[in-house]
C-alpha cells in the first residue's frame, strides 16, 4: 500500500466528514487521487445504514413516551 493510499480510518473520516460537508480540499484531492471507490461506497452505505437506524430508534422512543404506551 502506498504511503499516500488513504487507510480504513482516513476513508472512515472523510466519509463522515463529508456526510456534513466539512471535507477539505487536500483531504479530497487525495482520496480522489488515490482512494479505491469500492472503500468509499462501503463505508458510505454502513454509515447510512446507521443514521437511518438510529432516525428510526430516536422516532420509536419518542413515540413510546409520547404516546404513554
Amino acid at each position: 500500500m502506498s504511503e499516500l493510499t488513504p487507510s480504513i480510518w482516513q476513508v472512515f473520516k472523510s466519509v463522515l466528514a463529508s456526510f456534513f460537508g466539512v471535507q477539505s480540499e487536500e483531504t479530497r484531492q487525495r482520496d480522489f487521487t488515490y482512494g479505491k471507490p469500492g472503500q468509499f461506497i462501503f463505508i458510505g452505505l454502513v454509515i447510512t445504514a446507521l443514521f437511518i437506524a438510529m432516525i428510526f430508534i430516536v422516532v420509536k422512543v419518542v413515540l413510546y413516551f409520547a404516546l404513554g404506551a
